[in-house]
């Protein structure tokens, strides 16, 4: 058994987000450690998911200083174009 405290307590242990602690701490029965286990587990799964996925949206940015003596080039990628263009 657990408490909306536990779940908060996990929560802010590991940022992971408030139903897949819920979940976490049911498989654990309760046991905080387990279910920082648990969400450890998933997260390579997910994070391995991820990285398949190709970003073939985004955004380069070019800047120069004033003196034209520095500059940087930015490539920011993502893997749709709402939030390519989203100016937020």
């Amino acid at each position: 058994m657990f408490t909306a405290a536990d779940v908060k307590k996990l929560r802010e242990m590991t940022g992971a987000g408030m139903m897949d602690c819920k979940k976490a701490l049911q498989e654990a029965e309760g046991d905080i450690d387990k279910a920082i286990e648990i969400l450890r587990k998933k997260g390579q799964k997910l994070s391995v998911k991820r990285a398949e996925r190709e970003a073939k949206e985004g955004a380069v940015i070019a800047l120069v200083s004033d003196d034209k003596k520095k500059g940087v080039i930015v490539r920011l990628s993502c893997e749709t174009d709402f939030v390519s263009k989203n100016e937020g």
